[in-house]
């Protein structure tokens, strides 16, 4: 592989020209067709197959208008006021009559009709029905209703909007992201030591996100994509696009170094060696996201291929176009010889990992015991994990989704915000019998001390399909609200003996289907991510022993970051500091995120930093020199790294998107324990442990796993820039 590599890098500095010109043009085109032909985002999380998901289904089908997507209006008075006063009654119904006109509306509740009016008369509300579903209403619409609310507002009246509707869009480029950034460029600056080239990192992750993005905006055109895909492929292609481009960056200014090192040779040789651990690297975060697809959800499938794409095209540009920007820099990126301050000695390069990789190394049992129970103690948390989706109570404080969520758990009961609908599928029940079967179903549900109410059955047209409305007792985050999921559906037996079905659907019910789904389809991610790595490790370091030890660190380090995410999220810690508006369930699909992305990223420093401890071992046939030689030489730019990996993805916890602001500190926090804890600390420690051991293969396995050569032993001799010979190399400790 780095023999290869090395040719390409050679025609891609020989064509520097032609290679910047083809990804400026790919990023015009891909960029045109993502702004003027870019399709629609949605806010909701759908599942085939699940339990709610089949009611919903049917609903569309038999029962349009109890399908289509709704906006729940919510009016509050002042305290001691009340809404049934004259002038508040007056504004509340011009309103509604403005609400009626808006187009695409087709019908409007009236709270003062239907009873939806608090026990102290200072709360109500009023649906207003679409006649579409929710992810179809236009943005022209939902301003339209916000705008008929003015009389109410005039009259002194507090009015928030909840309901699938008013769902808002995601939204990144914030000044957290900015700064996280901003801290990215301020990192790579000290890393290299150049602000040149701590700018080009930067550039060339700016166009592969950009191409990526602005891809995927295209593709939502034609498939159904969560807003959330987007944003996590920003999130991680700008990460992961840096970090690719640092590593070449590096290993070029390193080799650079050198006495009279020929610049082309120089980036050649830094795309062979680093770029050989870039391909690596970014095929296991891309196959890792890619296989989010064995869950069989598509909404995640589609969200981690999204992502996949926009690795891949990071990873492609590092390859290309970084080399080809390194040459038009030429000379500029060479480092200055320092004169030595009077009394000082000669700092060796990689002084800091030089001496980290010494510390850990002289007790490793001890380091190692105290690392791993240091871990385990972070991850006890996650014995309480619940998964959920997060409702109007994660959203900002001063939100109007918050807001409405508030004021109807104040008027109504913690219960009212987690709305259940039982769907009855009676076409076929003899006609004569529909009726009786639907109320008998009706009454033994509202019996279940989990319903504080329930509202009479409302049968279609057809009367092939009848719908009741049920209300909790408790809110849709508590697991008591779970519970009573399960025993309402333990009734279908009773309809099914009818001839008819029963469904529990509603988007508390929906949240628990999808929580289960995934939760089913954890262990088989982990096994192939598990194997995946394996697989990838033993040939890229012909040995068992190293593979072995990843795969461990790897667990430990989510079992770490999911146990302080649980800890933050779900048990309310830390919420002012983070901006967390209430404690609640983790999202569901987050630890298969978080498994899958922590995955290819803790290999990325795994592959960085152990390639450069075989790479000294195949020349010493000393290990404990390989261990601390490899943290020497690798240790600060894969500390660089993942300090830009924690500030862009820190940059998101500040995020008001409550899922993104998750997924961001899940990913941020995992990140920083997996190279710091695991990869800087436990990885030497083990090594130091294992010896000679660690690069062993057995002798059948040796003879069938293919030779990728990615420390770059197959490369022609290096040459000079003035006599074309190899150049002497200067000794360094380690």
């Amino acid at each position: 592989m780095a023999s290869r590599l090395y040719a390409w890098a050679r025609w891609a500095v020989r064509r520097r020209g032609r290679v910047i010109a083809a990804w400026l043009l790919l990023l015009a085109v891909v960029g045109g067709l993502g702004v003027t032909l870019h399709g629609k985002t949605s806010t909701e999380f759908s599942v085939p197959g699940i339990e709610s998901q089949k009611a919903q289904d049917l609903l569309q089908a038999e029962f349009p208008e109890a399908a289509a997507g709704t906006a729940r209006v919510v009016f509050a008075a002042d305290d001691g006021a009340t809404l049934t006063a004259a002038d508040a009654r007056a504004a509340i119904t011009a309103s509604l009559k403005q609400a009626s006109r808006v187009a695409d509306v087709s019908g409007v509740s009236d709270p003062m009709t239907t009873g939806a009016l608090s026990a102290d008369q200072r709360i109500a509300y009023a649906d207003v029905r679409f006649g579409e579903p929710a992810a179809d209403v236009p943005q022209k619409a939902k301003d339209a209703l916000a705008q008929a609310m003015s009389p109410a507002e005039e009259a002194g009246l507090q009015v928030e909007f909840g309901g699938p509707v008013m769902q808002p869009q995601t939204e990144v480029g914030g000044p957290a992201e900015i700064v996280g950034v901003v801290l990215a460029f301020v990192i790579l600056a000290l890393a290299l030591g150049s602000l040149v080239a701590a700018g080009l990192p930067l550039l060339t992750a700016a166009v592969g996100v950009a191409i990526g993005v602005l891809g995927v905006e295209f593709v939502s055109r034609f498939i159904d994509m969560t807003s959330t895909a987007t944003t996590l492929a920003l999130m991680i292609g700008l990460a992961v696009g840096i970090d690719y481009a640092l590593f070449i960056v590096a290993r070029h200014r390193e080799l650079l170094s050198e006495p009279d090192a020929d610049v082309d040779d120089s980036i050649a040789r830094a795309v062979a060696t680093a770029g050989s651990a870039v391909v690596f690297a970014g095929a296991t975060v891309v196959i890792a996201l890619a296989a989010l697809a064995v869950t069989g959800i598509p909404f995640l499938t589609v969200m981690g291929l999204a992502a996949a794409v926009t690795v891949l095209l990071a990873v492609l540009i590092a390859l290309s176009l970084v080399p080809a920007a390194l040459s038009l820099l030429g000379e500029r990126l060479r480092p200055r010889a320092r004169a030595p301050r009077p009394g000082a000695g000669e700092r060796a390069p990689g002084a800091w990992g030089l001496a980290w990789g010494r510390l850990v190394t002289r007790k490793p049992l001890i380091v190692l015991l105290t690392g791993v129970i240091a871990l385990l103690a972070l991850a006890l948390p996650a014995r309480e994990l619940r998964l959920g989706l997060p409702g109007n109570a994660s959203q900002p404080v001063d939100s109007t989704q918050h807001k409405s969520y508030d004021l109807l758990t104040e008027g109504f009961g913690p219960g009212f915000n987690a709305t259940l609908v039982a769907v009855v599928d009676t076409s076929g029940i003899p006609a004569a019998d529909r009726s009786t079967v639907v109320t008998d179903l009706r009454s033994a549900l509202a019996r279940d001390t989990g319903v504080a109410a329930a509202t009479a059955p409302v049968a279609n047209a057809a009367s092939t399909l009848s719908v009741i409305t049920l209300v909790p007792s408790t809110g849709p985050d508590d697991e008591a609200t779970t519970d009573l999921v399960h025993r309402l559906r333990d009734q279908a037996a009773n309809v099914d003996k009818a001839g008819g079905t029963l469904y529990i659907a509603g988007a508390t019910a929906a949240a628990i289907d999808i929580s289960g789904k995934l939760s089913n389809a954890l262990p088989l991610f982990i096994g192939v991510i598990v194997l995946l790595a394996l697989i990838l490790l033993t040939i890229a370091f012909r040995s068992l022993l190293v593979p072995l030890k990843a795969v461990l660190g790897f667990l430990l380090s989510v079992a770490a970051s999911l146990g302080v995410t649980v800890w933050v999220f779900q048990n309310g810690h830390l919420n002012g500091v983070l901006d967390i508006p209430s404690a609640g369930p983790v999202t569901s699909f987050l630890p298969v995120l978080l498994i899958g992305v922590l995955f290819g990223l803790a290999m990325d420093y795994e592959v960085f930093l152990v390639s450069r401890m075989r790479e000294h071992f195949e020349h010493t046939k000393n290990p404990g020199e390989a261990i601390t030689h490899g943290m020497a030489r690798s240790g600060r730019v894969v500390s660089a790294a993942a300090l830009i990996m924690v500030a862009v993805f820190g940059g998101f916890v500040f995020n008001h998107d409550p899922i993104i602001k998750s997924i961001g500190f899940a990913l941020a926090f995992g990140v920083f324990i997996d190279a710091f804890v695991v990869r800087m600390t436990l990885v030497p420690a083990a090594m130091a442990l294992l010896g000679r051991r660690a690069w062993s293969l057995p002798t059948w396995l040796d003879r069938v796993t293919p030779d990728v050569d990615i420390e770059g032993a197959g490369l022609p001799p290096r040459t000079t820039a003035t006599t074309g010979e190899e150049p002497r190399h200067r000794v360094t400790a380690g």
